[in-house]
């Protein structure tokens, strides 16, 4: 990791290595296709041998009450942003844009403000992100993400479509 200062700015630049994320994911249960970039690190995630969709839920619902409560991450629907950590999460979609249920694609900030901290206000490191990320990919497979509000990011398991007519 590297500070950089910039007047009163101070960065924190994250030196992750590619090859140790792809080999996270694939001990996680993905396929994962890695891509290095500038100020990023994005992975494109399929769980191909999951009969079931990822554990990814409108936290919202009533009926995800379960899910909510053993959620252990939650993603802003309208960023993608995973809340309190340097990840973002995003549905993949088919090419009628339907979200597939057993895709997603992640991105890792490489570049953060100085005074980012994680839960608990600890301090970012390289390996406590590639804890954080072994622990989501964990929980899309085995204890559920919940999606609060927005847009942009769509729930894959539970409840997922709105009861009741529509007008």
């Amino acid at each position: 990791m590297q500070v950089l200062e910039a007047g009163n700015h101070k960065y924190l630049l994250l030196e992750l290595d590619p090859e140790s994320i792809g080999n996270i994911a694939r001990q996680a249960g993905f396929e994962v296709k890695v891509d290095d970039q500038q100020r990023v690190i994005s992975l494109d995630l399929t769980a191909t041998d999951r009969q079931a969709p990822l554990l990814l839920f409108d936290a919202a619902d009533p009926g995800n009450l379960g899910w909510f409560s053993r959620c252990q991450f939650y993603v802003d629907g309208k960023t993608g942003s995973v809340l309190q950590t340097p990840l973002f999460l995003a549905n993949q979609h088919d090419k009628n844009g339907r979200a597939l249920p057993h895709a997603v694609r992640v991105q890792i900030a490489k570049e953060l403000p100085g005074s980012f901290r994680m839960p608990g206000r600890q301090p970012v490191t390289e390996q406590v992100v590639y804890m954080v990320l072994v622990n989501l990919l964990n929980a899309l497979l085995k204890t559920g993400v919940g999606v609060c509000g927005g847009p942009a990011v769509k729930p894959l398991a539970g409840r997922t479509e709105n009861i009741g007519p529509s007008n």
